[in-house]
């Protein structure tokens, strides 16, 4: 009996989202300075009555967390999110990084999932129109858009930044977006066609030459073409309208700096200032080659399309997201072009071969990227048979080096694009969840209470729970009584007999129960105890010491009901009144 008693004394009930888990104490103290190592009954979620530990947590989670302290082995659970994970770790005291290898990969997906989001967000991929305090915020103004306290240019300067970077904001956005898009696109044939020969113009120059005979002959000479004339209004007509939306654009930015600094708007500005620089040069005859070839950035005013399409994001962002894999691809390009190029120079050496076309190791640098690249103009081609082997070898290697980062580069392509999809599925408005308080007790607590009125309430709700059923007379009355560990019932009376189904074997009893002659609340080592009453006719009042049958108390714990003439009372006990209380 000692035994099972000490054995009670070390284990601890955890009920955790109303889940009850028990262990022992010992288990709870392998991992120190976590909560649970720290469980003390004096804290306030401690249920005296219940003898249990409440936690309003998932218990999901909580199992495992358990089993982590029983075998030493964090796993995760594959039914929750990671963050959910993180999070009830974070709570319980626990490291996140203690799940074991066999979890971690798993575990690990949250977060990439997370950064992708974060890159999501930055690219500001959402086609819905936008409200005005979204567009507040991002100036800045929302305390004051809320108030009413915006001037006339604080009201101004989102609506005409929406205008131009917002094209869902508004129908007129999504005029200047299709304006904006049709300038980019004319701006791009206007670039490509003025290079035809159908559409340039030939330069005539008259030459006057002195014949043999003395005479004077004119000629007409082609010196060179330009581009028709009508190129040059259409780049005038764009560029004009390039150079009004960069200066309202930034007039109108939320952050200049941040302008400045966008790639997209660098090329922007670069491409349209080598405009005005060519036309000034040509104007002052100083026409050079070098200024046309770097007006070859105008043709990159497609990036600016990103702006308007979601997809075109998504495919550079994904390669921003690959650029290890894309490294580690040159690396072994580079490597493996190094090594054919030096390895065909000589293979081609070894036999005897006239129309040898390595003749040094940079022009094999040529044949090996278009040999490992699959490409094969075929203006390089070996001639012996260990050349031929080489080219062999060459182009096997270019296959497999190109393929084995094609599929990550490929996964995360799919990766940004589904959860763009999703994005855009979700619902923009959510419920908003309060934040769940801890319940305060009305009024002040007594000295020595243990939960206020609240946690009254409770244990007497438990004990109305235990009633027994009535079984015939009134020798079951006190019997279905929940009676908690280090508990004592008194039963106030001095002449009434031992009541039926009494034991009067104390060793029979798990808890230290015993029957006093106290009035009011009892206590065993000098703690001040609250009492939880209930009144028992004087018909079954015995003896002030006459102990109860634990084994006749469990008996009737399955009966729901309460017997007849038995009545519940939070108040002070009276007179032939059993008591029970906890210490």
């Amino acid at each position: 009996m000692n035994i099972n008693v000490a054995d009670a004394d070390n284990r601890v009930i955890i009920n955790v989202g109303g889940i009850r888990h028990e262990t022992y104490k010992a288990t709870l103290k392998k991992i120190p300075a976590t909560r649970l190592s720290r469980l003390t009954e004096a804290l306030a979620n401690y249920d005296p009555v219940l003898n249990e530990y409440f936690f309003d947590r998932h218990p999901g989670v909580f199992a495992q967390i358990l089993n982590y302290y029983r075998s030493g082995k964090l796993h995760y659970p594959t039914d929750v999110c990671g963050p959910l994970f993180e999070e009830e770790l974070e709570f319980w005291g626990l490291d996140s990084n203690q799940v074991e290898p066999c979890c971690w990969m798993t575990y690990t997906q949250h977060r990439d999932t997370q950064d992708v989001l974060a890159i999501l967000d930055r690219l500001d991929l959402d086609t819905d129109k936008p409200t005005e305090e979204d567009i507040m915020k991002k100036f800045g103004l929302e305390e004051e858009y809320k108030a009413g306290e915006l001037n006339c240019w604080q009201r101004i300067q989102p609506k005409i930044w929406a205008l131009f970077d917002e094209p869902y904001s508004s129908t007129a956005a999504k005029i200047i977006a299709v304006i904006s898009v049709f300038f980019i696109t004319i701006s791009i044939l206007s670039f490509c066609l003025k290079t035809h020969p159908e559409m340039r113009v030939p330069v005539l120059m008259n030459t006057t030459e002195t014949m043999t005979d003395g005479t004077v002959a004119w000629r007409l000479t082609k010196k060179e073409t330009e581009p028709h004339e009508a190129f040059f209004y259409i780049e005038c007509a764009s560029n004009a309208w390039f150079t009004f939306e960069i200066i309202i654009r930034f007039v109108v930015a939320p952050s200049k700096l941040e302008f400045m600094k966008a790639p997209v708007n660098i090329i922007d500005v670069v491409a349209t200032l080598s405009f005005y620089l060519d036309f000034m040069l040509t104007k002052l005859k100083r026409e050079s080659d070098m200024l046309e070839f770097f007006s070859i950035i105008r043709i990159m005013r497609l990036c600016k399309l990103t702006r308007h399409s979601a997809g075109l994001k998504i495919l550079i962002h994904t390669f921003k997201a690959s650029a290890k894999e894309l490294i580690l691809l040159i690396f072994f390009l580079v490597l493996g072009i190094v090594i054919f190029a030096a390895l065909i120079y000589y293979a081609e050496r070894i036999q005897y071969n006239p129309d040898n076309d390595f003749e040094s190791i940079p022009k094999g640098l040529w044949w090996a990227i278009v040999t490992m690249t699959t490409v094969g103009y075929g203006d390089m081609a070996p001639k012996t048979y260990v050349g031929m082997f080489v080219g062999a070898l060459c182009a096997l290697a270019g296959v497999l080096t190109i393929a084995l980062p094609v599929p990550v580069i490929v996964s995360n392509f799919a990766l940004f694009y589904s959860h763009t999809q999703a994005r855009s599925k979700l619902p923009k408005k959510r419920r908003r969840v309060l934040p769940v308080e801890a319940p305060r007790p009305k009024g002040p607590k007594a000295q020595g209470q243990q939960g206020g009125p609240g946690a009254q309430n409770r244990r007497m709700n438990a004990i109305k729970h235990n009633h027994p059923d009535s079984q015939g007379g009134g020798g079951t009355a006190l019997t279905g009584l929940l009676v908690a560990p280090n508990a004592q019932v008194a039963l106030n009376s001095s002449s009434s007999p031992t009541p039926v189904g009494f034991d009067t074997n104390v060793d029979n009893i798990g808890e230290k129960v015993a029957l006093s002659g106290l009035p009011g609340s009892c206590s065993t080592d000098g703690a001040v105890i609250e009492p939880l009453v209930t009144t028992v006719p004087s018909s079954l009042s015995g003896s002030p010491t006459t102990p109860v049958s634990a084994s006749h108390i469990s008996d009737q714990r399955s009966h729901p009901s309460t017997p007849p003439g038995i009545t519940s009372s939070p108040t002070a006990p009276t007179k032939n009144s059993l008591v029970i209380v906890n210490t």
